[in-house]
């Protein structure tokens, strides 16, 4: 038997539609991409320390790159975890009794990190045309390429929020007795049963 078939007795699983395997896909990528920024902050910090011992001057744009690395980790995961329903929640709402008012405060959240996330991409995008030549003072990095993780993060954060949002108002989520399986419910069985 192999790995991806069902246990005896159970009902086979249906294979991932396509717009689960292109959030899988995106998903990969941009942990990928926070991933390499969390190496390149370590390496960089390590380097700097080792910088303090070593008879050479130190290197300014080290410093540098590692803030803009944090920058980076920090807004290429924040879609990730709002599909994951892992970014900050108030979850006494979730022990609200009733189901309506608690899908109706999910979709407005959701709504609100959706048009947080097109507020911040159109200002990204605004950075990213107005900073011409501008560079960084040690890397001389173009500052367009410093806003440009950011961009994709603030996008991908407004994207699935909002699709989030369309999800809970058509699924709702669960009440109280249920609140362990939101995440299931508002993203559906992502990953919690495929890792497994």
């Amino acid at each position: 038997m192999g790995t991806h078939e069902p246990p005896p007795g159970s009902a086979p699983t249906p294979p991932p539609s396509t717009a689960r395997r292109v959030l899988r896909v995106v998903t990969a990528v941009e942990i990928g991409l926070a991933g390499l920024a969390a190496a390149l902050i370590f390496v960089l910090v390590l380097l700097q320390a080792g910088q303090r011992y070593l008879p050479v001057d130190g290197w300014t744009w080290t410093g540098e790159l590692a803030r803009y690395g944090l920058v980076w980790v920090t807004f290429t995961a924040a879609g990730v975890l709002v599909t994951r329903d892992g970014h900050i929640a108030l979850q006494l709402v979730d022990e609200l009794r009733s189901e309506l008012v608690v899908r109706v405060v999910h979709v407005f959240a959701l709504l609100v990190v959706a048009a947080t996330g097109v507020g911040f991409a159109l200002a990204c995008w605004s950075l990213i045309q107005e900073s011409g030549t501008l560079t960084t003072p040690s890397l001389g990095m173009p500052m367009q390429y410093v806003y440009l993780l950011p961009l994709l993060g603030f996008v991908s954060t407004a994207i699935r929020a909002a699709v989030a949002a369309v999800q809970v108002a058509m699924r709702g989520v669960a009440a109280a007795d249920q609140s362990a399986d939101l995440a299931i419910q508002v993203n559906g069985p992502y990953d919690r049963g495929a890792s497994a």
